[in-house]
């Protein structure tokens, strides 16, 4: 029944020195991302909901990065394959200009007309004029970071994850520091609040570009030609639309989808306290899901690479195996977090971030909700967007995570949450009937053996 567990000697040791560095970096980003929102939140509970409503339209520019990063690793894995550099670096430049318009435009709205674009997304004045402060400097870091995570990408789908981990720990590092400096005021700065959270966030982005700009000069294992980056050409310019588009699309949409849920919250009774809650258990999932992140990454990276090299064969096993990896460590990870949940939440976490019995109350609900359906959104990361779409098959993975949120999830939360005036109880049983919805639909997909795909093919 689990014979595909049995792979090729050395399997499982690649598959751990390609994941390890990911999820370690994942790790180490979520881990100071909860710093951030822990010295924001000392703030009070009122810039820690800014805080969430300004990142309402930046989670959805930032699916769109990893969209655009997701959708070029399908074809950067797969060209790896082929060993053909070259079109490595015309999809980086195709990858490199759709990133920076769209993370341009964005920066320039939330410029420009912070407030009132902010508005669309809340419904309490101080928590809204807070949020502009934030955003009309943090839109312009997604600038910087766009840039810096195209090219990681394309050294960790040429199994080279180690310097997406090297840059982001040292940016992640130099953001916390500086956090401390600049929102209380530390080393003779005048105290900037949440907008020090901002400036910190700016200033660590523009040291990774420098970082990039200096390993791009001088590396010799991959030569970037500019005149690839400028000028891709009309044909992959084709390709990426058709194949990397849908990726884009699919990221996008998710992460529009993502960002309707605290906007529904936000427009419930006591939206400040379901925020705050929010943003916490938010936090703790982006650390819990850092192992089927790696995974998922891993298994685009391998599946796609074997692929290209013509060995189309023996990734069915490959993904099953993944999978099942990835719905154990769900398991394990789920009664962790309810460990947390009964033990460290109430007696450590909740009295640092000085929330109210109500949102610590809610923040406990989402968290034992989220650690029980672990299992399956594990399996579902991994296979969605590791082997189907690190298959080739970007249609059905992006109709597949999509679909379910759109037609069931979300028109399920606003009836809750807006119509009927539910607690946000009911409004939160929304991501697990997603995921649900997503483990049928996957499962089938997957079975079928339809997914493999070689885009590299003219």
């Amino acid at each position: 029944m689990f014979a595909y567990m049995k792979q090729k000697p050395g399997f499982y040791r690649q598959v751990t020195g390609l994941a390890a560095p990911i999820v370690l970096q994942n790790l180490i980003t979520s881990a100071l991302g909860m710093a951030d929102t822990f010295m924001v939140g000392m703030l009070g509970v009122v810039p820690m909901a800014a805080l969430t409503l300004a990142n309402i339209p930046l989670f959805a520019v930032q699916m769109f990065i990893f969209g655009v990063q997701s959708g070029a690793s399908v074809l950067f894995s797969q060209y790896w394959g082929k060993q053909d550099m070259e079109a490595i670096g015309r999809v980086l430049g195709v990858a490199l200009w759709v990133v920076l318009l769209v993370s341009s435009l964005f920066a320039a709205v939330l410029l420009i007309c912070p407030v009132a674009f902010l508005s669309l997304f809340g419904n309490e004045p101080e928590v809204i004029r807070l949020a502009a402060r934030y955003g009309s400097i943090a839109g312009l870091s997604y600038v910087c970071n766009a840039f810096t995570m195209m090219y990681v990408a394309a050294y960790r789908s040429m199994e080279r994850p180690q310097l997406g981990l090297y840059i982001l720990v040292t940016s992640m590092a130099v953001n916390t520091f500086l956090n401390w400096v600049f929102i209380f005021g530390n080393l003779g700065v005048r105290p900037m609040g949440v907008r020090g959270a901002a400036v910190a966030t700016l200033t660590a982005r523009l040291l990774e570009v420098a970082i990039v700009a200096v390993h791009m000069a001088r590396s010799r294992f991959f030569r970037v030609e500019l005149r690839l980056l400028f000028r891709p050409g009309a044909e992959m310019a084709r390709r990426f639309l058709r194949y990397g588009g849908l990726v884009v699309c699919n990221e996008t949409m998710w992460g529009v989808g993502t960002s309707i849920f605290p906007t529904i919250m936000g427009h419930m009774a006591g939206s400040t306290d379901i925020l705050a809650a929010y943003t916490i258990a938010g936090n703790v999932e982006k650390i819990v899901m850092v192992i089927s992140f790696g995974l998922s990454s891993t298994a685009a990276i391998v599946i796609g690479r074997e692929i290209g090299a013509g060995r189309s064969d023996r990734v069915l096993d490959v993904g099953k195996a993944l999978n099942a990896l990835a719905a154990v460590g769900g398991l394990v990870l789920g009664a962790v977090l309810l460990l947390f949940v009964w033990t460290a939440a109430p007696a450590w976490v909740y009295p640092l971030f000085e929330l109210s019995p109500g949102a610590a109350s809610v923040a406990s609900m989402m968290m034992v909700v989220m650690a029980l359906g672990m299992p399956l959104k594990d399996f579902n990361t991994v296979n969605i967007v590791g082997v189907l779409r690190g298959g080739g098959d970007v249609r059905a993975a992006t109709l597949i995570d999509i679909g379910p949120l759109w037609l069931a999830a979300i028109p399920y939360a606003a009836l809750c949450g807006l119509v009927l005036k539910t607690s946000v109880f009911w409004v939160y049983l929304a991501f697990p009937l997603e995921q649900a919805v997503k483990s049928f639909a996957g499962v089938w997909r997957l079975r079928s053996g339809r997914w493999v795909r070689d885009l590299t093919r003219a």
